[in-house]
């Protein structure tokens, strides 16, 4: 069962993701939070799996509350997805620094609603190729120092190659037919990344794949 908490200060907004959510036989909605501050004391007591947040709420808007969470090593295991009004709110972009596992549109279908929360409890992002490469190329523009590729030398020649189709938005399926390895293997290959590179997530691993320079803006 995949526990979820819902932090939003619209209670239409999230009766409405509960409704959607509870529907599902593997879905629980366990925490509902008007404000970062109500929704830390929530997973405190009680962490979840995959976390729904709204970027703007009062006492403790989205962004800071990411960063509590992710600091947290209590809350380790919880993954975020930061739910906005736009695509590319530069707000998200802080929050994909901060830990988010992802983002979703409001005004997405209620089918991608629930991919969304199946995607990130299993640790995957929540990120197109397209908006992986818009999100990636905003973060870019915010770094002041030169790329540092020290951090890559733990990974192998293989492990990189994975790790630069990781940075372009390719899922374990689209990397194995890359590479001509089953998927299993292009998975073990990411499995192995993350914990060597201590990333939270696959999200993670596309900063780093920027933030390294192994992927620069304009690879798509």
């Amino acid at each position: 069962m995949i526990r979820v908490a819902l932090a939003d200060d619209h209670v239409l907004v999230r009766a409405g993701f509960r409704a959607l959510l509870d529907a599902e036989s593997d879905i629980e909605v366990a925490h509902e939070a008007a404000t970062g501050t109500e929704l830390l004391r929530l997973l405190r007591a009680d962490p979840v799996d995959v976390v729904l947040m709204d970027i703007r709420m009062p006492a403790g808007d989205g962004l800071d509350t990411t960063e509590r969470i992710t600091a947290d090593p209590v809350l380790a295991g919880v993954r975020i997805v930061i739910v906005t009004a736009f695509e590319l709110d530069e707000y998200v972009v802080q929050a994909v620094r901060a830990g988010a596992s992802g983002f979703l549109v409001k005004d997405a279908e209620p089918t991608d609603l629930i991919r969304a929360v199946r995607v990130v409890a299993i640790g995957d992002a929540l990120l197109s190729p397209g908006i992986t490469k818009r999100l990636l190329e905003r973060l870019m523009t915010g770094l002041r120092d030169a790329p540092d590729s020290s951090v890559l030398e733990v990974l192998t020649a293989r492990e990189r190659e994975v790790l630069i189709f990781v940075g372009q938005g390719l899922s374990n399926e689209e990397i194995a037919a890359r590479l001509y390895l089953s998927p299993l293997t292009a998975k073990t290959h990411v499995s192995r990344i993350m914990t060597k590179l201590h990333a939270r997530d696959r999200v993670h691993l596309v900063v780093v794949a920027y933030e390294t320079g192994l992927v620069t803006p304009g690879w798509l």
